[in-house]
């Protein structure tokens, strides 16, 4: 077999179990992949002695008959996970020389899973961004190209998604916070999910805003995201937010037989200013599930338009709080000191330097909105708002509705710099289609259906009831194969 990275999860472990390559086969092909696409700037940590070294260990598995689904499998990972011994420095710089002495929870469950780690992947510093530019190690590209353009593979996770369209490693984790898997996803042409808050464990993964965090694969297929979704889920007793449930085999709930489910298209997402591309995928996307069985309902999300806002209350505030622990006192980058310098002096220099612009914006908020005489009217009433967004949806559902369907993003990849030299606001309506899923709680899967005018991919979005990742994936199956997306970006790296 030739070109083994660019199989899909599902293709290879089938290709492992029948023989016809091995682990190291698969590894040695995305590590020559890696080498050759240093301009991506998707991975930022590499291991290929510990993929190697897990390669070996994964083919003696298989031969032994001891071969979970991800047995074998090389992906990449995330920066925002921790991986014992390996540097995971959240994309900044205040986490410079990290070293963590232990390991992720769904980084370990893949690790056991047999799963080949091949590095670490590119992000926005602390995974607050849109466009991957943020970061401290620099922009990762998009793959796909127009004119000669870098465009943004999206954010947070755009060296995961980078990678996966690029098919430098066969799947990846993403975590998302506002669609921070969704968003990169559809931008690059790939599957991205995020699951049910509480359905993966947040244990070991740097936090953003720990109500609204939440890891899931990125992937080449829907299979491929049911395959890994299963492998990194499970309920963690180091995760207090972690739901004791049994993880299904997502695999085979995905049938993709859909009819007599009704799919809601939400009128407030129907904005002013929407793209005419973005419109008619969206359109495209229900006559698909129309035409696969599914009764398409129009539904209201009244509450939809305060998402966004209360999203950027709350986010910060969470921000806030969790970047505190950053001082430059226990590990990570300390400040060169001043003769009379003291605590405080190290304090606000280390955190001066250690964190970038759009972080220490953040921040700001954050603290802006939790202070003395702000505190109830910022955060508490943004808390507030959260509950109707979430009661929406719960509306919804108990009206009979099995899914809903929504464009993923408000247009297809920009160009790095565009945003960033305007209004940042601008960048935060990115999350404009994905924030409300983490608002409230849901699974939410971005599918690849189409190309725009000028050859970029577009996807869109499907949201499932709480717990319900099995229906949702076998709904997004059905959209993958109406839509039969098969575009790859022309390799220029």
């Amino acid at each position: 077999m030739t070109d083994l990275n660019t199989l899909g999860l599902a293709e290879a472990r089938d290709a492992l179990r029948a023989g016809s390559t091995t682990s190291k086969d698969l590894t040695e092909a995305c590590l020559t992949a890696i080498e050759g696409a240093g301009a991506l700037n998707a991975f930022v940590h590499h291991t290929p002695e510990i993929a190697m070294d897990r390669a070996a260990a994964a083919d003696t598995r298989i031969a032994a008959g001891d071969a979970p689904a991800m047995c074998g499998l090389p992906i990449g990972i995330k920066d925002l996970f921790c991986t014992k011994g390996v540097p995971s420095q959240a994309g900044s710089r205040i986490l410079e020389g990290f070293l963590p002495e232990y390991e992720s929870t769904v980084s370990g469950k893949l690790q056991d899973s047999g799963a080949v780690m091949l590095g670490k992947l590119n992000m926005d510093e602390f995974a607050m961004g849109s466009s991957n530019e943020t970061s401290v190690y620099g922009n990762v590209i998009n793959p796909w190209k127009v004119d000669d353009r870098d465009l943004t593979p999206g954010g947070s996770s755009g060296g995961s998604a980078a990678a996966v369209a690029a098919d430098l490693c066969l799947a990846a984790t993403g975590t998302d916070t506002g669609g921070s898997i969704r968003q990169p996803a559809a931008f690059t042409g790939i599957v991205g999910i995020k699951p049910t808050y509480g359905r993966c464990s947040r244990w070991g993964v740097v936090a953003f805003a720990s109500s609204l965090d939440q890891a899931g694969p990125m992937t080449k297929s829907v299979r491929d995201a049911a395959i890994m979704l299963e492998a990194m889920c499970g309920y963690d007793p180091k995760d207090s937010t972690s739901v004791d449930l049994a993880v299904p085999d997502f695999e085979a709930l995905m049938t993709g037989d859909i009819r007599g489910k009704k799919i809601g298209l939400p009128k407030e997402y129907r904005m002013d200013g929407m793209p005419e591309e973005i419109e008619k995928l969206w359109a495209n996307g229900a006559d698909m599930l129309r035409d696969a069985g599914a009764e398409i309902v129009d539904i209201s999300l009244p509450h939809t338009k305060y998402a966004l806002p209360a999203y950027y209350v709350i986010a910060p505030a969470e921000a806030s709080s969790n970047l505190a622990r950053y001082d430059g006192v226990r590990y990570g980058h300390r400040a060169k000191l001043d003769a009379g310098d003291g605590i405080t002096e190290m304090y606000e220099k280390t955190r001066a330097e250690g964190f970038g612009p759009e972080v220490q914006r953040r921040v700001m908020i954050g603290t802006y909105v939790l202070s003395a005489g702000f505190y109830d009217a910022y955060y508490n009433r943004a808390r507030r708002v959260r509950t109707l967004i979430k009661k929406d949806f719960e509306d919804v559902f108990a009206a009979g509705a099995d899914a809903i369907l929504t464009p993923a993003t408000p247009s297809s990849a920009f160009g790095l710099g565009e945003m960033t030299d305007v209004d940042p606001v601008q960048m935060y309506l990115n999350d404009i289609f994905t924030v409300t899923v983490n608002m409230a709680g849901l699974p939410g899967i971005a599918v690849p259906v189409g190309l725009d005018s000028k050859g970029l991919p577009m996807g869109l979005q499907l949201i499932g009831r709480p717990w319900e990742e099995g229906d949702l994936l076998s709904s997004a199956y059905a959209l993958e194969k109406a839509a039969g997306f098969v575009a790859k970006p022309t390799k220029w790296w």
